[in-house]
């Protein structure tokens, strides 16, 4: 009997309504071909959720993305997502950088920096200045505001063990971004280090984060898995963007310790170019795919990338990627259209 997957769909607002519909016409396609099929369940999230409830996330969202195998999400302005990483405590976030070569032309930096170039950024999630104490308050100079950077060891720890065992599979080297110049009690290069003493054979380059997110644009191919922790990895993957072209075309998964994921692109909700019927649907496939991959179903992920990959050797882009003479630029719907022909002609 067909394995069926239960999909928590939360397209949020902006393009992500839009995005995530493609997405999931995608991946029922897929399934069909792959001996799986997913069974959605839409759910309000953030303003849209509020304004429908009076609550960023419902229960009754929480209770449909309990009782998924994993969350599919659009995007929100704010709120409800903070709450869904902490609730299922979903602190690793891992996003992959692998520039296309068919849009080199369309990252600033020279097409011989680009080749080659597989990052992986592990960011925790679940902790860290987001998470902090926080607020306004008023003191003898003034009002002033406050937000508060705090993490366990433990919670360093385990995220360097997540992304320690990762580099252990790929190429074997991890830079550690930090700022122990200026935020001496937060070591995270000595706990680390400490973990790493259980992978011997994985290299431990520690990188003031200003510098390494110089290093990032000026030799991107030297970089193998880089850790972070919220805030510096939340900047610093968003170099990435830059690196593959644009910010649409990257995806996200977010993970707990069970293995039970969120995936979501990491553009935001794009308000300037909601309803226009023009959003890039690349960032949303991304995550789905490697939703798939956490659920096994590798060959469909990968069948699923190669067509992506034909489609972009042949010229199609979205309006997000800067103009080439013989692009051309299709509509999100016309763009998927194409995609499951491409899908179905790969098999």
């Amino acid at each position: 009997m067909a394995k069926t997957y239960r999909v928590a769909a939360l397209p949020g607002e902006g393009i992500g309504p839009e995005v995530v519909e493609a997405t999931l016409e995608i991946l029922h396609g897929l399934a069909g071909m792959h001996g799986f099929a997913i069974a959605p369940q839409f759910a309000l999230i953030g303003p849209p959720a509020f304004a429908a409830t009076g609550h960023y996330l419902p229960d009754e969202t929480l209770a449909i993305c309990e009782q998924s195998d994993g969350i599919l999400f659009g995007a929100v302005s704010k709120g409800g997502l903070l709450e869904l990483r902490k609730h299922f405590d979903l602190f690793i976030n891992l996003r992959p950088v692998r520039p296309s070569r068919h849009l080199y032309h369309t990252s600033p930096l020279r097409p011989e920096l680009l080749e080659g170039v597989d990052l992986l950024f592990v960011r925790e999630l679940a902790s860290g200045i987001y998470f902090g104490a926080s607020g306004r308050s008023t003191d003898a100079q003034g009002d002033y505001g406050f937000h508060t950077m705090q993490y366990h060891d433990w919670e360093v720890r385990r995220i360097a063990r997540v992304a320690l065992e990762l580099a252990q599979k790929r190429r074997g080297k991890l830079t550690v971004a930090h700022k122990e110049n200026a935020l001496p009690h937060l070591p995270w290069t000595a706990l680390t280090q400490e973990v790493a003493q259980d992978f011997p054979d994985v290299i431990v380059e520690p990188m003031l984060v200003d510098n390494l997110a110089m290093q990032l644009v000026m030799r991107p191919q030297e970089f193998d898995v880089v850790l972070a922790g919220n805030l510096f990895g939340d900047i610093l993957s968003d170099l990435g963007g830059a690196i593959a072209g644009s910010i649409g075309m990257l995806g996200s998964a977010s993970l707990n310790a069970k293995g039970f994921g969120l995936y979501e692109p990491i553009h935001g909700t794009a308000p300037d170019i909601a309803g226009k019927g023009i959003a890039n649907p690349m960032g949303t496939l991304a995550s789905a795919a490697l939703m798939l991959e956490q659920w096994g179903e590798i060959v469909a992920a990968q069948h699923l990338q190669s067509a992506q990959e034909q489609l972009l050797a042949e010229g199609y882009r979205t309006a997000d990627l800067a103009s080439q003479g013989g692009d051309r630029y299709p509509s999100t719907r016309e763009f998927i259209d194409r995609l499951v022909q491409k899908i179905e002609a790969v098999r």
